[in-house]
């Protein structure tokens, strides 16, 4: 890997300062952060986070917990989904560096990721990057026809497909349908479904 930096034009929101010195050691970006659960009483963090998005989407990048995904709902509620891009670490057991001790699920955060993990997660979103199509999205008629919703089995399916994907286990159908048109393309899915079958 290169010390060059990612471009990012689209603002980032992380959980905390930690995580916001990972994303800058990587990128040149503008980086907010949501002082973990802090965002749920600041009236003045949620008028920043609605002016940035007025100008271009957010890219959310929490951590991929409980919490994590307490903090990207509470953001989705006053942010219109158009104006949102969703990232997801994957689930790494471990410890951060700093902490004496691992988190309450046992799992890196943002800030325990390697950079490598960070920059392929952004490098789609640099300002180098080429135009993603579009022209042949993952569906959710895909999902019900392959079994990942609407079926007795479909929640463990979905489980399995996101960790081919290093996303986290325990995503909705409409959240891990979004990721997977973010992170991938139709025929990469289909042969992902496929070893699902095996």
């Amino acid at each position: 890997m290169t010390n060059e930096k990612l471009n990012i034009s689209y603002p980032i929101l992380v959980e905390g300062k930690y995580d916001r010195a990972a994303i800058l050691g990587i990128a040149n970006a503008t980086v907010i952060t949501t002082n973990g659960f802090g965002v749920f009483k600041s009236t003045e963090k949620k008028a920043l986070i609605k002016a940035l998005t007025r100008e271009r989407p957010l890219i959310i990048l929490t951590d991929s917990d409980k919490a994590g995904a307490m903090i990207r709902s509470h953001i989705k509620s006053f942010i219109p989904k158009d104006r949102i891009i969703s990232l997801y670490i994957p689930q790494i057991k471990g410890k951060e560096k700093r902490k004496s001790a691992p988190s309450a699920e046992g799992t890196l955060g943002v800030e325990g990721m390697k950079a490598e993990v960070l920059v392929s997660l952004l490098k789609p979103y640099s300002e180098d990057a080429p135009l993603k199509s579009s022209d042949d999205p993952i569906t959710k008629t895909d999902f019900f026809n392959d079994g990942l919703s609407g079926g007795k089995n479909s929640t463990e399916l979905r489980d399995s497909l996101a960790v081919q994907f290093d996303l986290p286990c325990g995503m909705t159908a409409n959240a891990l349908l979004e990721a997977l048109n973010i992170l991938t393309d139709r025929v990469c899915y289909k042969n992902a479904v496929e070893l699902l079958k095996r």
